[in-house]
C-alpha cells in the first residue's frame, strides 16, 4: 500500500489532491470568490488573491510531498510568498513574482491560521469575524463543529453602545451577542479561538 501511494503521489495527477482537497478543506478555493470593501482593504486585488491562494496550495504541497504530520502545518516557521504577498504581509526582501520558501520567524505568522486565504474566506467583506473564523477552526481542524444555530438567533448588536452611544469593540459587540443563553452555548466554543486570530484584519 505505501509503495502505491508514493508511486500515486509521483505523478503529475496527484495535483488534484491540491486543487480539490485542500481547495475545499482550506478554503483555497473560497478565496477567489472572496470581495472585500475597497474602502476598508484598498490593496486587495485579483493579484493578491491569486497570491494568497498559490501560499496556501505551495504550503499543503509542502507536506503532503514531504510526508510531514499533520499537526505541523499549525506552527512551522515558514510560509510562500512572492514579493506581492510579502509585501501585504510586511515581511521585507522578497522581490519578483516567483514563490519561494521564506522564514517567518519573527513575524507573527505562521503556519495555516496565519495565511491570508484562511483569514479572508473567513472574515466579512468589511471587518473580522471571530466566529467564522472559530467556526473554521472547530470544523476543519479541530473536526468538532457546533450545532446548527436556531432559526431566530439575533445579528449582532450595532457597533453604537446603547447606554452611553460610545463605539463599542468587537469582543464587546460579541460579549452583549453571548448574553442569551441559545446563543452563549455555541459561542463559548467557537469566539476564544476566533478572538486568538484577531490581530490579523479580515
Amino acid at each position: 500500500l505505501q509503495a502505491q501511494v508514493d508511486r500515486m503521489l509521483q505523478d503529475p495527477r496527484s495535483k488534484a489532491l491540491t486543487d480539490n482537497f485542500a481547495g475545499q478543506w482550506l478554503y483555497t478555493r473560497a478565496i477567489e470568490s472572496a470581495q472585500p470593501e475597497p474602502d476598508v482593504f484598498p490593496e486587495f486585488d485579483a493579484e493578491l488573491i491569486q497570491s494568497m491562494k498559490l501560499e496556501t496550495e505551495l504550503f499543503f504541497e509542502e507536506f503532503l510531498m514531504g510526508d510531514a504530520p499533520v499537526h505541523e502545518m499549525l506552527r512551522p516557521d515558514f510560509q510562500f510568498l512572492n514579493e506581492r504577498l510579502a509585501r501585504h504581509y510586511g515581511v521585507p526582501k522578497v522581490y519578483g513574482n516567483h514563490f519561494r520558501r521564506v522564514s517567518m520567524v519573527g513575524t507573527g505568522r505562521s503556519g495555516l491560521l496565519g495565511q491570508g486565504s484562511i483569514l479572508t474566506a473567513t472574515s466579512y467583506p468589511n471587518r473580522t469575524s471571530p466566529t467564522k473564523r472559530g467556526l473554521w477552526v472547530l470544523e476543519n481542524l479541530l473536526g468538532a463543529p457546533p450545532p446548527p444555530p436556531p432559526p431566530d438567533v439575533p445579528g449582532l448588536p450595532d457597533a453604537e453602545h446603547p447606554d452611553t452611544g460610545r463605539s463599542m469593540s468587537m469582543r464587546e459587540r460579541m460579549e452583549v451577542h453571548r448574553t442569551s443563553p441559545v446563543c452563549a452555548s455555541c459561542h463559548m466554543r467557537m469566539d476564544p479561538l476566533g478572538f486568538s486570530l484577531e490581530n490579523f484584519d479580515g
